[in-house]
């Protein structure tokens, strides 16, 4: 249902226990999404899994799901699981070669020393990408001494074939990524450092003492290189660098902090079914009986000017409900558009006072869920998810997201004029 206004509208309820519709969730722990492919009709989606515990663990699975969207996704059995020589099956990439034939490349540990992995390969039995085989290590930490830290391979490709990279760590704390080229995909050349930076460096963004989940894409000529921000084990946020990639080595123009808030890291890059270039999170932090992780809504990529920005998919658009209809439990699920010209403030309210609260300065915006308070930059047009247990708010400054209490009962929302969208499933 859509609802443009300024005045007190209440909403319907939603379960106690609800569980995000929009946001993936499994049983279990999951942390990063990875190697989202689009093929034959159907999108496949995998992530890492710890489907016997709701903490994380060392001996990481690659869980699988599919659907014919991005919202619609079922989960099919785990594509890897630890064994032959793995003692977890950890995050990395997925490529698709020019005759169809997918590959699989994930980081391998062991328990001895699961910092510094190795890149091992996987291809399906069959067509319907269930069962995997997997194959040999194409890369490893060899050579280097002072590397203390390597995993999570990702591509880009070039007119010349696949460039790999991998997130790196070295003993002076520098952060960085490593390269290898392949002309087929199959035999794969190190060609050295693609970018590194010191962790004491921290203007005007953050990069930390080691890269976790680093890609490079190219979107209308410009590229951009995105890190999830790792040091001295805590994970921070999600950043990224502009500049040129050229012949394995990026040239960094700017760095922006692309992710704010509690939740959101290990950003993985994909293709959607039109050949567009889009980014999910990992949300940590979310939540409820039996499971723990979940992830983000998917974004379309654009870089405007000097900028990276991400527009929700329009896959969640399906899901919006038609004026008139009714809600079913799925009355938490909205997707609230705020135009930058449209008030400096609103809040979502219950009998027991605001649950979520936003207010714009011309610098910050002020997120208040229940006792807790952020702020970060904003631009644009803002939109907000609420799902269940989860709120996610983007603009063209970035993406937030954070845990709120699922809205169990009638609540209103009221002040600066906002588009209300619900969402429902069929």
């Amino acid at each position: 249902m859509f609802q443009l206004h300024n005045d007190w509208i209440p909403m319907e309820p939603s379960p106690a226990t609800a569980r995000p519709q929009f946001h993936f969730t499994s049983q279990g722990w999951i942390n990063d999404p990875h190697g989202i492919t689009y093929a034959n009709g159907r999108y496949h989606h995998f992530f890492q899994h710890v489907p016997s515990a709701t903490t994380w663990g060392l001996g990481c699975y690659w869980g699988h799901a599919s659907g014919t969207d991005l919202f619609s996704l079922e989960e099919m059995e785990p594509a890897l699981v630890p064994g032959e020589g793995d003692d977890g099956v950890w995050s990395g990439s997925l490529i698709v070669d020019d005759a169809g034939t997918p590959t699989i490349f994930y980081t391998s540990v062991t328990a001895e020393n699961p910092a510094l992995g190795t890149v091992r390969t996987a291809t399906p039995v069959n067509d319907d990408w269930i069962e995997w085989k997997k194959g040999a290590i194409v890369a490893r930490p060899a050579g280097d001494k002072n590397l203390i830290a390597y995993r999570d391979p990702a591509f880009i490709r070039t007119t010349e074939g696949w460039q790999m990279i991998v997130g790196a760590a070295f003993d002076d704390g520098t952060a960085g990524a490593l390269g290898y080229f392949s002309a087929d995909g199959v035999d794969w050349r190190p060609e050295g450092i693609v970018l590194s930076r010191p962790v004491s460096e921290r203007e005007p963004v953050r990069s930390g003492g080691m890269w976790e989940c680093p890609q490079i894409l190219e979107v209308n000529g410009q590229h951009a290189l995105i890190v999830s921000v790792w040091e001295d084990n805590v994970l921070f946020d999600v950043v990224y660098a502009l500049g040129t990639f050229i012949d394995g080595i990026f040239t960094a123009s700017t760095w922006r902090r692309l992710s704010h808030g509690p939740s959101p890291y290990a950003a993985t890059v994909f293709q959607d079914a039109k050949g567009s270039s889009c980014m999910m999170f990992w949300l940590r932090e979310i939540t409820g009986p039996g499971w723990a992780g979940a992830h983000s809504i998917p974004y379309r990529i654009s870089i405007q000017d000097d900028t990276l920005v991400l527009t929700p998919h329009p896959d969640l658009d399906a899901y919006r409900v038609p004026a008139g209809e009714q809600l079913g439990p799925a009355g938490s699920a909205c997707d609230i558009v705020w135009p930058a010209a449209s008030g400096n403030s609103f809040a979502i309210r219950q009998d027991c006072g605001p649950v979520l609260a936003l207010e714009r300065t011309a610098a910050e915006l002020v997120v208040r869920i229940r006792d807790e308070v952020y702020s970060f930059p904003w631009a644009g047009d803002i939109r907000v998810i609420i799902d269940g247990p989860v709120v996610e708010i983007a603009s063209w400054a970035g993406v937030f997201a954070a845990p709120m209490t699922a809205l169990e009962g009638p609540w209103t929302i009221a002040g600066a004029a906002v588009a209300v969208h619900r969402l429902a499933r069929n």
